[in-house]
C-alpha cells in the first residue's frame, strides 16, 4: 500500500485515535451500581445571566438596574424570602424542593476576563486569569489517575480543552453507534489488513496500527455496553437532551467512565434577553429533569453529581438593546442526592456595591468548587490536579 494512500485512509478513523490509555481505561468494565462516583459537568456556553436565573425579587437595585428585562416579582418561583427561580426553571425548583439542588452564588475568580474564549479556557484549565495552560483540569485528573479503570467522555464531536491532558486525553463521542460505525468503515478495515506490511514498520507506523486496532475494539465495547442500557424515560426532542440521554445510557450500562462533559450554547444575550434566555433555561431544566428521573429509575442517581456552570455572568445593569453585556460572577448549580447543604449555599452579593465594571463581586473561587468535588466526591488529591491548594466548600 502506498504510504500516502495509507495516511489518507487512516484519517477517516482519526476521531477514534485519542490516546491509547483510553483503551486501557475500558478493558475491565464492572457491573452497574458498584458504588463509584460519577461527575457530570454541564457548561452553559455564552455567559448565562445569573440574576435572571436566580432572581433577587425583593431587591430594589435589581429592578432599578433592569427596568425592561427584570423578572417581575409575581412571575418568580420563590424559594426563600429574597431569592427565587426563573419560571422556566420549574423542574429545577422541584429538585430544590426535594433537597437535590445546591445553588452557589457569586462564583468567579480574581481579575476576571470577559472574553468568551479566554474565560472558557480559564474555567476549563482552572488557571489564574494571567496564566495560560495547555492542559484542562479534567485532563490533568486523567494524567494523574488515568491508570485506573475509568476515563472521561465529552458528549460531542470534538474534545474541549477541559479534557486534554499531557499524557492522557478524554474522548469525544456524541453517539456511540456512530463511533462504532466509523471504526467499521471499509477504509478503516482496509488499513488494518496491512498491519504486517514490512514497509509500514520502516515508517514507524506500527504504533498507529496498534492504536487503531485498540480503538476499533474499544468503540465496539462502548457501543455494546451502550446497547445494554434500556430506559423508558422520555426526553425532550433537542440536542442538549440527547446529550444527557446518551450520558444516562452510558452511566446506566455500567461503563466505568468517571467524568462526563456536556454543553448548551446560546447564552450570549446582548439583546432580546428575556425570550431567548427563557427558552434556553427551559431547555436546560427539562433536559436535566428527564436525566435525573432516568438515573433515579435505574438506581444510579445516588452516585452521580451534576455541576452546571457558565464562563461568566452578565452586567447588573441592562443595556440599550434590552439585554446584558459580559459580566463576571454568577451562580453554579450542584445537583445530587448526597448534598450536605441543600438550597442556597450562600447569600447573593450586594447589587449596590459592585466592582469597577458594574459587575457582582465574586466571593467564591470556582476552583474551590473543583477542589471540593475532586476531594470529597472523586476522592483524589485536588492539589495534584489543580496545581495549587484552594479552600474546600461544605456542600457535599
Amino acid at each position: 500500500m502506498d504510504r500516502r494512500h495509507f495516511l489518507k485512509q487512516s484519517t477517516l478513523a482519526s476521531s477514534l485515535l485519542f490516546v491509547p490509555s483510553f483503551v486501557k481505561a475500558f478493558e475491565n468494565i464492572s457491573p452497574k451500581s458498584i458504588g463509584y462516583k460519577r461527575l457530570v459537568m454541564i457548561q452553559l456556553s455564552g455567559g448565562n445571566d445569573g440574576l435572571n436565573t436566580i432572581v433577587p425579587f425583593n431587591n430594589d437595585a435589581y429592578y432599578n438596574s433592569r427596568p425592561k428585562i427584570a423578572i417581575s416579582k409575581n412571575e418568580v418561583l420563590k424559594a426563600s424570602s429574597d431569592l427565587g427561580f426563573n419560571a422556566n426553571l420549574l423542574p429545577l425548583k422541584r429538585l430544590y424542593d426535594d433537597g437535590h439542588l445546591t445553588v452557589i452564588n457569586n462564583v468567579g475568580y480574581p481579575n476576571p476576563n470577559r472574553s468568551h474564549f479566554r474565560a472558557t479556557d480559564i474555567w476549563q484549565t482552572a488557571s489564574d486569569s494571567n496564566e495560560y495552560l495547555q492542559e484542562g483540569w479534567i485532563g490533568r485528573y486523567l494524567d494523574h489517575y488515568g491508570n485506573e479503570p475509568y476515563n472521561a467522555i465529552e458528549i460531542d464531536d470534538s474534545l474541549s480543552l477541559a479534557l486534554k491532558g499531557k499524557t492522557i486525553n478524554g474522548i469525544a463521542a456524541k453517539n456511540p453507534e456512530i463511533l462504532f460505525k466509523t471504526s467499521q468503515d471499509p477504509y478503516f478495515k482496509n488499513v488494518l489488513k496491512h498491519y504486517q506490511d514490512e514497509h509500514l514498520s520502516e515508517h514507524n507506523l506500527g504504533y498507529l496500527y496498534k492504536t487503531m486496532i485498540a480503538a476499533e475494539s474499544s468503540a465496539k465495547h462502548i457501543f455494546d455496553k451502550h446497547q445494554t442500557a434500556k430506559s423508558e424515560q422520555e426526553y425532550p426532542d433537542n440536542e442538549f437532551s440527547n446529550q444527557l440521554k446518551t450520558t444516562a445510557k452510558l452511566i446506566n450500562s455500567g461503563l466505568e467512565t468517571r467524568i462526563f462533559y456536556s454543553s448548551l450554547g446560546g447564552f450570549d444575550t446582548h439583546s432580546g434577553q428575556i425570550n431567548r434566555q427563557g427558552r434556553l433555561l427551559k431547555t436546560y431544566a427539562e433536559g436535566v429533569d428527564a436525566f435525573v428521573k432516568d438515573l433515579k429509575t435505574q438506581g444510579t442517581f445516588n452516585d452521580t453529581l451534576i455541576v452546571t456552570f457558565s464562563e461568566f455572568g452578565r452586567r447588573v445593569k441592562q443595556n440599550a438593546a434590552n439585554g446584558t453585556d459580559h459580566g463576571s460572577a454568577s451562580n453554579v448549580f450542584i445537583i445530587g442526592n448526597q448534598l450536605k447543604k441543600q438550597g442556597f449555599y450562600n447569600e447573593l452579593a450586594s447589587l449596590s456595591d459592585l466592582d469597577d465594571n458594574g459587575d457582582l463581586k465574586y466571593n467564591v473561587d470556582f476552583r474551590s468548587i473543583y477542589a471540593t468535588v475532586l476531594s470529597n466526591w472523586l476522592a483524589v488529591e485536588d492539589e495534584r490536579v489543580l496545581n495549587k491548594s484552594f479552600a474546600k466548600l461544605d456542600f457535599i
